[in-house]
């Protein structure tokens, strides 16, 4: 999600047509003249009716004059129409997913605007990503997401003013069949960022919505005829005044992407309908579903609402009747316990694992690494296997390389526990040559620094964002042949893992590590093949390591031949019930550094 004015990352909605009192008076500062709904946590909403003898406005505006004077008055807000069913939690049994492309897969996040100018205007375009598919390809990145490439009205996508149509800077929606058509040819599935949260102000459903109030569109979003005198998660304001009449509209991020209101069945029908476009005319393979946790509102509850289950579990049923091997991955940006728990089982295909992005990064940087095996053996048992998508960095997020200080060891031992965890890892592009970039959000999304050259490869014109001053060093042509170099360290990791059935979908089992904290390990297996992971999160070097534990691999002699590393390593004994008693047959691990060994019953 494009963090605006303010820092984007929650949402909200009003309820309408619903009574209840507020828990708690108002801060001082907010009028107290109306509330938003605030539904106790056990109970269902009741729909209350409006009366037929007047309008919503008016009804509304005489409970507030009835109500008494009070710190916690009586509120109301205006439904247009019945919530859907609310499920207090997931009823279906956590399985894995079907049997998919998605198993072996590494994904690459490009944002076409930066990727690869084609007509020399400085911004990235469709045809430019095709004519570099080969390096994604060549990376071993089997998969694609493309941020918004829908007709929009800012830089970045997210505030969509046409969900049939490519953004005209970006090319023509032949261009993009061109795309898919090339990407089919080198194996590479592509999903894309789809924005059903909110859309822009300037979409038409708004724009008809806004300035007629018998509009078919009208109930597609969400309106008061006062200000519900409340804020949004992070304190931001989420009520606007209409430019065209005396009312407010409800926008969680800014008020240039008002949300769609779905509890109007009619929104629901029309995002499967642009699913459906995508997905058969079109052709892609998925979707990232942006800001999923802030898709339906309940008055002052504006993110992660049970309505938001419900409405992705209607919202996932109808995509597998358009396509079953469709493929969903959310976001769900909330680091508070057993949040990101009740996304599953049935509702999005996988979501993003920000906590274990941060554990990883923080391991890297501390040398500790313990943090990390303690960080992945939580996530994995919290959420169903294989159903997360690990990352280090989005386009949302300070890049990584900067987060580890420029560091291309650090860098290296990130990348190597991103590459080796179970799940679909997404890299985000230039992550694989240690692009730098902070805040604003501009800067995170800098072009793709191919070259040394003014234009680094990227336009033969002026980019549309200045490119990184680090980027004479920083480029694909300068690592493009070095063995050492942190790019030719994530194709050799990307290949492996899409190859090797072990680091694409076993399972992980963390060993005890006798020796330096930075120290991690851990051993993966899936059905004949089985491979054990050291890693060397410290900036020493680890010598003699022992290893212990419990392996889930029969009993017996295995030869330990290396991956990736240099370390030799001497057979390990596995002895009853899988266990590791104690090995110590690896030589040095050096700083930052990453042995992978398959393991191999000895004759």
């Amino acid at each position: 999600m494009d963090r605006r004015a303010v820092s984007l990352v929650v949402i909200g909605v009003v309820l309408a047509a619903c009574a209840a009192p507020s828990p708690a008076a108002p801060p001082p500062s907010v009028p107290t003249a109306v509330l938003a709904t605030e539904l106790p946590a056990t109970m269902v909403p009741t729909i209350v009716p409006t009366p037929t003898t007047l309008s919503p406005e008016d009804a509304l505006m005489a409970t507030i004059m009835a109500a008494p004077p009070s710190p916690t008055p009586a509120v109301v807000a205006n439904l247009p129409t019945i919530p859907p069913t609310i499920t207090l939690a997931p009823t279906a049994a956590a399985v894995p997913l079907p049997a998919g492309w998605w198993d072996s897969a590494v994904c690459y996040e490009v944002f076409v605007r930066s990727f690869a100018d084609s007509d020399g205007d400085g911004i990235g375009d469709l045809p430019g990503l095709t004519a570099r598919l080969d390096y994604i390809a060549d990376l071993g990145a089997n998969c694609i997401w493309l941020m918004p490439v829908n007709a929009a009205a800012s830089y970045h996508g997210y505030d969509v003013i046409d969900y049939y149509a490519i953004e005209p800077e970006y090319g023509t929606l032949a261009d993009f069949r061109d795309f898919m058509a090339a990407a089919r040819q080198r194996d590479i599935h592509v999903i894309i960022d789809l924005v059903l949260n909110h859309t822009s102000n300037r979409h038409p459903w708004f724009e008809s919505a806004l300035r007629d109030a018998t509009s078919p569109y009208r109930d597609w979003y969400l309106w008061s005829p006062v200000d519900p005198g409340y804020f949004g998660p992070w304190g931001q304001r989420v009520w606007y005044r209409s430019p065209a009449a005396n009312e407010y509209y409800y926008a969680v991020f800014w008020d240039g992407m008002p949300d769609l209101n779905y509890r109007t069945p009619d929104v629901t029908a029309e995002a499967l309908a642009i699913s459906r476009f995508w997905l058969e005319d079109v052709g892609v393979d998925g979707f990232r579903l942006d800001a999923v946790k802030h898709i339906v509102e309940a008055g002052r509850e504006q993110e992660n609402t049970r309505e938001t289950h419900a409405w992705l579990r209607t919202y996932a049923a109808g995509l597998r009747d358009i396509r079953p091997d469709a493929f969903t991955v959310g976001e769900v940006f909330d680091g508070r316990p057993g949040v990101l728990e009740r996304y599953y089982p049935d509702q999005l295909d996988s979501y993003f694992e920000f906590g274990v992005a941060a554990a990883i990064i923080d391991a890297a940087n501390t040398g500790n690494g313990a943090r990390f095996t303690q960080a992945v053996s939580g996530a994995l048992q919290r959420l169903p296997y294989q159903r997360w998508a690990p990352f280090l960095s989005n386009h949302d997020q300070e890049r990584v390389m900067t987060t580890l200080g420029n560091q291309q060891g650090r860098m290296k031992i990130a990348a190597a526990a991103l590459l080796t965890l179970p799940g679909l890892p997404f890299l985000y592009y230039g992550e694989e040559i240690g692009m730098t970039g902070t805040k604003p959000d501009e800067r995170l999304r800098t072009p793709m620094q191919w070259s040394d050259v003014p234009g680094v490869g990227f336009t033969s014109g002026t980019p549309w964002q200045a490119v990184q001053p680090d980027y004479r060093t920083v480029n694909v042509a300068a690592q493009q042949d070095d063995p050492e170099s942190l790019l030719n360290h994530y194709r050799t990791l990307i290949r492996l893992h899409t190859t090797n059935p072990a680091l694409a979908r076993g399972d992980f089992t963390p060993l005890a590590v006798d020796g330096p904290r930075g120290m991690a390990a851990f051993v993966r297996q899936a059905d004949e093949t089985a491979v054990l992971v050291v890693l060397n999160f410290g900036d020493t070097t680890a010598a003699g390591v022992r290893l212990a534990g419990a392996t889930g691999l029969a009993p017996g002699s295995y030869t330990c031949t290396a991956l990736v590393g240099a370390t030799e390593a001497a057979p390990l004994e596995i002895i009853a019930q899988g266990v590791i008693d104690s090995y110590s047959g690896l030589a040095e691990v050096p700083p930052h550094g990453t042995f992978i060994c398959a393991l191999q019953p000895m004759e």
